[in-house]
């Protein structure tokens, strides 16, 4: 019987390649996939370029990761908040690459390539630095019914790295509240997703109607220990 199950979060992360395209569920702290990340950085994949709607927090999760060396190039659409000093003093000091993509554009470009689209005309970010490509390069544009778009391009995981809350053997997913966020658009538009899940149920245990993320989009689950936020902003067991 087919199943997508891992044994654990290092056998979950093992094969995947230095210079790999990863996009990272997440939203600020919420639906951070942070055992996958940390099993990432105990597995060594380096040139990584990174999908994130954040650049880290701290310097643990996603900025460890970058602190450690190991990513090229981050794309994003909310680089800099107050505890994202470790990705700015690699940026100030040229250390990493970023691609700024408006929120919208960002959930939309990894939609588009879940759903095999192109790409798509959008008005946001025209007449701007953003109306460029990474290159510098300015990006097509159209007018259309009187306003003018700018044309996106799909973004593409090579992996997906996400958090969900229960799952079942053949992939299964569903969310809990905001931890849902970038989760089901990366897992569609990833060559291999990989969910850490809190909740294993057996085959059947997941209404069909409340399943978010089917298991076709899924190459494996892991179970991983519940955890909370404490006072201080450490993690203890839930």
């Amino acid at each position: 019987m087919l199943n997508k199950r891992a044994r654990t979060v290092a056998e979950a992360v093992a094969d995947i390649k230095d210079g790999a395209t990863i996009l990272v569920g997440g939203f600020g702290t919420a639906g951070i996939p942070n055992e996958l990340i940390e099993g990432l950085l105990e597995q060594g994949a380096r040139n990584l370029v990174v999908v994130n709607n954040n650049a880290g927090n701290g310097d643990t999760g996603l900025a460890a990761l970058l602190k450690a060396g190991r990513v090229r190039k981050i794309i994003c659409s909310f680089p800099r908040q107050a505890d994202s000093y470790v990705f700015d003093e690699l940026y100030r000091s040229g250390k990493i690459e970023l691609e700024l993509v408006p929120q919208g554009n960002l959930a939309e470009r990894i939609r588009a390539a879940g759903a095999g689209i192109g790409g798509f005309f959008t008005p946001t970010g025209y007449g701007t630095e953003l109306a460029r490509g990474p290159d510098g390069t300015p990006r097509e544009t159209r007018e259309i019914n009187g306003r003018m778009y700018v044309f996106e391009y799909p973004i593409y995981g090579d992996v997906a790295l996400i958090r969900a809350e229960r799952g079942d053997a053949w992939g299964n997913l569903t969310y809990r509240k905001a931890a849902r966020n970038f989760g089901p658009v990366m897992a569609m538009a990833a060559k291999c997703t990989i969910a850490t899940v809190h909740e294993f149920v057996e085959l059947g245990g997941i209404d069909p109607e409340h399943v978010v993320t089917p298991g076709i989009f899924v190459s494996r689950v892991v179970l991983v220990p519940r955890v909370a936020t404490g006072a201080g902003g450490f993690r203890k067991e839930a």
